[in-house]
């Protein structure tokens, strides 16, 4: 199959720094207790650690829907391509809610089950599966409308016990739903407004077949004008999220609050400041080649590997950062907690870094030998899935 180096080295940016925030949500002293995006407990330097990250699930989504695109113009077979993606929809959905959520939360009575980022995705190639015979134009203007509308659901005024209310809101906003048992079944990322995000995927995924110097000034002109309209919707204030920014006690801290969009679920402004910096950076890696691109590929080639490992990495340093502080098993809360004590625990942001840096290194050489045994194994079509 034909890859595009660009997005390799895109997706692979993205995970790196998405390594960051998991890292955070694991081990940071007050993950469990402070919202790292409060701007009135928060400081910079914690806000950026938690708002850099942002860039990394509407990018993963986007560049799955023009994996997808890339993959059907490849294959060139409506028909294999709609059940890939469907069997690959429904694969992604059961593989999160199994061993994924054991990753996150590393709880074997699975008290809480997570609609997560790879359920989204999933639940996307379903939908889009049944949408390939539409052309990439008419799929993505779809995604645009979602996109550019979803955040009007709230408004509909309907009453609680509607039928809207009950069974879509779901679909639409975040949600968690007791299921007996002390299960908590939480759609985290509620599927609809991600759905607009990999539809508008498909269509970008259009653009690669333009050549390099085209789409580059394609990618920076969808960059630069996404975020004059994110700029100029945000000024205005009226609509495209659900939080307004407010002037605070200083120039950094208003900055700070004029960026500080909505992710759950991902508000129109958060589309298009964050994909329009995407688009900025896909633009500038086109035809790029460096030890860090190199790097970066390493882990782009191979993302959902990637994701699925790096849970086994920082869950068990976690468990050992834990214990090295005086904490025994029976300590731990599971759960929402993550097997965290009640009590304080875990590390500064500095040694954050530290241990991010550790998790990315071990990551390296795993990542490339997995893409070396795909690259070696082509014929082994259950790798398609992984």
């Amino acid at each position: 199959m034909k890859r595009i180096n660009s997005i390799d080295i895109v997706r692979g940016i993205v995970m790196i720094i998405m390594a960051l925030d998991h890292t955070r949500d694991l081990l940071h002293i007050t993950s469990i207790t402070q919202q790292p995006t409060d701007l009135a407990t928060t400081t910079p330097m914690l806000f950026f650690t938690r708002w850099i990250t942002h860039l990394c699930a509407p990018t993963f989504v986007l560049l799955s829907g023009a994996s997808a695109y890339i993959s059907l113009k490849n294959i060139n077979n409506v028909t294999e391509s709609r059940n890939h993606l469907l069997t690959r929809g429904i694969w992604l959905i059961i593989l999160d809610l199994t061993l994924i959520n054991f990753g996150v939360w590393f709880d074997i009575h699975f008290n809480v089950l997570l609609f997560d980022v790879i359920s989204a995705i999933g639940f996307g190639f379903i939908i889009l599966s049944l949408l390939l015979k539409c052309s990439a134009k008419t799929i993505g203007i779809i995604g645009l409308l979602i996109i550019f509308l979803h955040n009007l659901s709230p408004n509909l005024r309907l009453a609680e016990t509607s039928l809207f209310k009950r069974l879509l809101m779901p679909f639409f906003a975040p949600n968690a739903f007791p299921l007996g048992r002390g299960i908590t079944f939480v759609v985290g990322y509620p599927p609809i407004p991600w759905l607009g995000i990999i539809l508008a995927g498909f269509w970008v995924g259009s653009i690669f077949n333009k050549t390099v110097e085209s789409r580059k000034k394609l990618f920076l002109i969808i960059g630069f004008s996404s975020l004059l309209l994110f700029v100029l919707l945000r000024f205005i204030n009226i609509y495209g999220d659900s939080f307004q920014w407010t002037t605070q006690k200083n120039y950094l801290f208003t900055f700070m609050s004029f960026i500080n969009v909505t992710k759950y679920p991902p508000s129109l402004l958060f589309c298009l400041l964050t994909l329009g910096i995407m688009f900025l950076i896909l633009s500038f890696v086109e035809g790029m080649k460096s030890k860090f691109t190199d790097s970066a590929t390493v882990y782009g080639k191979v993302p959902l590997f990637y994701f699925v490992i790096h849970w086994f990495i920082i869950h068990p340093i976690m468990f050992a950062i834990v214990f090295l502080q005086g904490f025994k098993s029976s300590d731990l809360l599971f759960g929402f907690n993550f097997g965290r004590p009640k009590e304080t625990s875990g590390v500064e942001l500095w040694a954050i870094y530290l241990i991010w840096l550790a998790v990315l290194i071990i990551l390296l050489p795993l990542c490339k030998r997995y893409g070396q045994y795909k690259e070696y194994h082509k014929d082994k079509r259950w790798l398609r899935y992984v």
